[in-house]
């Protein structure tokens, strides 16, 4: 996936329409008319093997190749079973992108000895490098370069929002929407069932080369998950991304993708998807141009304390409603805004308290007054107006009082103007002003609290974690790949009990006491060796599988035997366990029998977490309340890996475990801590073991003791691709500098925050100048964010790291490199402390650079440096960069060729600008 050729859907000067005729249903025809009346500058040629002269005024032509030139843009509107040779035609005249309009039921369906459709655009696609957006879409429109190549019913007004869908009638209708709304857009494209152009191709040019402020996205299924979540990522981190999916439920979910383990519904794992890349989601499309209104128009919130100022008691109740039950807070006022509110002027059956309610003979001039005294209070986040239409105070007259006044206000304003005819207006000059408006309070609770979600996710993006409590080592990985590899060199798919708590164990997970035993004199010698009562288990080839109980929860405890109180018992018990399954499941090999002290009392709360493997996102963590029919219904939350402290203390927060722990633990941060630990180990876990399937940790016991795994499970399968890449661990070495110093050279990770902050401290004034080209004193945390948090397939960054003799470390170089998209091209950037100069490690970090970069395939480095940096252009020169003097930007840049380019349009990026 690239952004290879996108220019010409977009920027084109010429268009072919294929199958444009004059007849009233002519897809082709509406087309045509719909690029004329957007008033296209360029050239309209119309192809139709009828041989028509012209169509709508445009020249016509019977077939492709007789076209007068090669069109920028293809947009085929014949029959779908003429695409694959259209599509293949047009590449070889060498068109470069073509937009498929055209649709059908049956694409998928192989006939008559041929591929599918869909198979035979895409082959037809590749084999001359033509990009192809489709079938069944809408059309793409870019009003700013008057383009609307769409079957759209009315045309849409200039504006910075982006509209990117995969549904073309829901395309028409945002359209709709859009316009009673006063909604302009920077471009609206829809995908439908696109074969090449996907979704995240379309968000890295957007990110890319549009001044876009917000992009709104319709998904219904994501196919490269990796792909769509580092574009949604970087989208998100410069501009608003609102989403809305279709198939939230089983029966409306078009994937037909076998459910994730352990996950009851898939959508979850959306939510968590959207959740990490700092996106809004909505649940509807009224919903979708509420919180675009709310989130481009208000200030960044502090918190989410909401006041309410109403005209009446019963619509403020309404919203109070509205927002507890989805998890806001009702701000209470300082004693000096209660006073304030409490005078005799102010008629309010609930004096000095939130909601503000004003009553029915509230003047504007007295709602003004209270707006102020509420806004000004330190407790509040933001003020809801409520207001319904007297006759004292009319809708509109109040509407332009407040606008009169809003310098006044020192809080964000969100209005609800109740009713529909004499309200109009009040909502019609709120738009006017700016200011939020809403038909309901409900609906501006709800839009109020997209602004809390937006920030919430926005933090944890640009947060920077403590650091790690758990770090592995070569040789934990290499002994936990052992017992993975004999399990699978024995033929089997799942870890057994005892080598699934020896993964455990290294991880740093604490696990129950228990003794694995094979015969009932073995079993009768351990129980000499355990104290009290003990539990039994049988290990057998049928249940070593993590949440198996979503098909037999009634089989659970069939093979599990408690309370046994000696050595005969214990011995008698391997025997019936053995009969049971010889009996239920002849041809299952028992593995082992595990034999545990009885784990009672201690107040314990039983936890389940643990991997689980999505068909389409990958390795994905699970966590909330144990036993095994609670997990399914009521208190599951999922996370993609990896996470860091926050992300884990996140995920914990959403649970009722959490609120659990919090009202009854004697210590609940220190319980909440070990949790989120356990979680970050977990992750890990993930992150080195590829082929690890799934983990099942249920029940996991937390107490006043700690934490322990009582039973668990672990299965295998194929190495899993991650929606978020996990950190290199391959990446790590050590090297010796000149003064003898062992200094490790790893990739940058979130937790490096305060190393970074330290580094900056001891570097000088020019060697910070050289770097950021201006002085730049003190980091903020967003600079934090953006230098610690990266995506390791687009960017890159490696540290030189010193372990000081107290133990602490400091970080002594960095050199980083910013991917673009289609991995042509890597700008990077180089700084060494200026007490650490001529050691060698600028040296050291740009051929670990330079080795990395080759490596994953990219074609060329540059760098750009001031032209009074003489160390570093002395360095660019050692390592073999030919230098040039950029007379626009009065910079010197560096350019190092590290792979040749494979195909035409590699080397036209390389000699251009981008295509």
């Amino acid at each position: 996936m690239s952004t290879r050729f996108l220019r010409h859907f977009f920027e084109p000067g010429t268009i072919a329409v294929i199958g444009a005729s004059e007849k009233p249903h002519s897809l082709g025809g509406l087309v045509i008319r719909n690029l004329q009346e957007g008033g296209f500058p360029g050239e309209i040629w119309a192809v139709n093997p009828k041989g028509y002269d012209s169509v709508f005024g445009q020249p016509a032509f019977s077939r492709v190749s007789k076209l007068p030139g090669v069109p920028d843009l293809a947009v085929i509107c014949s029959p779908v079973d003429t695409v694959p040779g259209r599509i293949a035609r047009l590449g070889r005249f060498g068109v470069r992108a073509a937009l498929v309009l055209s649709g059908g039921s049956h694409l998928d369906d192989a006939r008559d000895g041929k591929a599918s459709i869909r198979h035979r655009m895409l082959t037809a696609a590749r084999e001359s490098g033509i990009r192809v957006l489709g079938p069944e879409c809408m059309g793409l429109i870019v009003p700013g370069r008057k383009l609307n190549a769409s079957y759209a019913n009315r045309p849409i007004k200039a504006g910075r929002v982006a509209y990117l869908g995969q549904s073309g009638m829901l395309g028409t209708a945002m359209i709709d929407w859009a316009a009673g709304r006063g909604v302009g857009f920077s471009h609206l494209i829809t995908l439908g069932d696109s074969v090449d152009v996907m979704l995240p191709d379309l968000l890295d040019y957007i990110s890319q080369f549009s001044p876009t402020q917000a992009v709104l996205l319709h998904l219904e299924k994501i196919l490269d998950a990796q792909h769509f979540m580092t574009a949604l990522r970087d989208a998100s981190r410069n501009r608003l991304v609102l989403a809305i999916k279709s198939g939230r439920t089983p029966q409306s979910d078009l994937t037909g993708l076998a459910p994730t383990p352990g996950v009851a519904n898939r959508d979850q794992i959306f939510d968590a998807a959207f959740s990490r890349a700092g996106v809004v989601r909505v649940n509807d499309s009224d919903e979708l141009f509420d919180a675009l209104e709310t989130l481009s128009r208000m200030k960044p919130l502090r918190g989410d304390r909401l006041a309410i100022v109403a005209n009446g008691l019963g619509p403020a109740m309404l919203a109070i409603d509205k927002l507890i039950s989805a998890g806001g807070r009702l701000a209470d006022f300082s004693e000096t805004t209660r006073s304030a509110l409490c005078r005799d002027d102010f008629d309010m059956s609930k004096p000095g308290e939130n909601p503000v309610d004003l009553g029915g003979n509230a003047t504007p001039e007295k709602m003004v007054d209270a707006l102020e005294i509420v806004a000004g209070d330190p407790g509040v986040d933001a003020v809801l107006v409520v207001h319904a239409p007297t006759r004292m105070a009319p809708s509109k007259t109040t509407a332009q009082a407040l606008i009169a006044n809003r310098k006044r206000f020192r809080r964000n304003l969100l209005t609800s103007w109740m009713g529909l005819e004499e309200a109009l207006g009040a909502r019609h000059e709120s738009n006017l002003a700016g200011i939020p408006t809403y038909i309901s309070p409900e609906k501006a609770v709800k839009a109020f609290m997209h602004m809390v979600n937006y920030q919430r996710v926005q933090a944890l993006l640009q947060e920077t974690p403590p650091s790690l409590p758990f770090t592995t080592t070569p040789e934990i990985r290499l002994r936990c790949r052992s017992l993975i590899n004999a399990a699978k060199a024995a033929g089997r798919e799942s870890l057994t009990h005892s080598e699934t708590a020896q993964v455990l164990e290294a991880y740093g997970i604490p696990v129950a006491p228990r003794r694995y035993v094979h015969t009932p004199e073995d079993a009768a010698q351990a129980a000499t060796e355990l104290s009290g009562p003990l539990a039994m288990k049988v290990i057998h080839e049928g249940n070593c599988w993590p949440f198996r109980y979503r098909k037999h929860p009634h089989r659970i405890s069939a093979g599990l035997l408690q309370d046994l109180r000696s050595p005969e018992q214990v011995a008698d018990g391997v025997v019936q366990l053995g009969d049971k399954v010889a009996e239920k499941y002849p041809g299952f090999t028992i593995h082992e029998y595990c034999l545990q002290p009885m784990q009672r009392g201690k107040q314990s709360l039983q936890i389940c977490a643990g991997i689980t493997r999505d068909p389409v996102f990958g390795p994905v963590i699970v966590f909330g309340i144990g036993g095994y029919k609670v997990n399914i219904l009521a208190d599951r939350q999922v996370a993609l890996p990896p996470l860091n402290m926050r992300l884990a203390e996140d995920m914990v927060g959403r649970t009722h475990a959490a609120r659990l722990v919090r009202e009854h633990a004697n210590e609940p941060e220190r319980d909440i801590e070990r949790l989120c630990q356990m979680l970050v180990k977990l992750s890990q876990m993930a992150s080195d073991l590829l082929e690890l399937r799934g983990v099942e940790i249920n029940p996991l016991l937390l107490n006043r003791d700690g934490m322990l795994a009582l039973d668990f499970a672990m299965d295998l399968g194929t190495p899993a691709r991650f929606a978020i890449m996990p950190y290199p661990e391959e990446l790590r070495e050590w090297v010796t500098l000149k003064n003898g110093w062992n200094v490790e050279v790893r990739p940058i990770r979130a937790e490096d925050a305060p190393l970074i902050t330290s580094f900056h401290t001891r570097l000088s004034e020019e060697s910070i100048r050289f770097r950021y080209f201006h002085n730049k004193s003190d980091l903020t945390q967003r600079d934090l964010s953006i230098l610690s948090h990266i995506n390791y397939d687009r960017q890159m960054a490696f540290i030189a790291e010193h372990r000081l003799e107290d133990g602490s470390k400091e970080m002594l170089g960095v050199v980083r490199v910013w991917n673009d998209p289609d991995n042509i091209r890597t700008e990077f950037s180089v700084i060494i402390r200026d007490d650490m100069q001529g050691l060698g490690i600028g040296s050291l970090l740009m051929n670990k650079m330079i080795d990395y970069c080759t490596s994953v395939g990219t074609l060329e480095m540059i760098g750009k440096i001031m032209v009074d940096n003489h160390p570093m252009r002395s360095l660019m020169k050692h390592l073999g960069f030919k230098q040039r003097y950029n007379m626009e930007e009065q910079v010197v840049d560096a350019v190092l060729r590290l792979n040749e380019p494979e195909s035409e349009w590699q080397r036209h990026r390389l000699e251009s600008q981008p295509d």
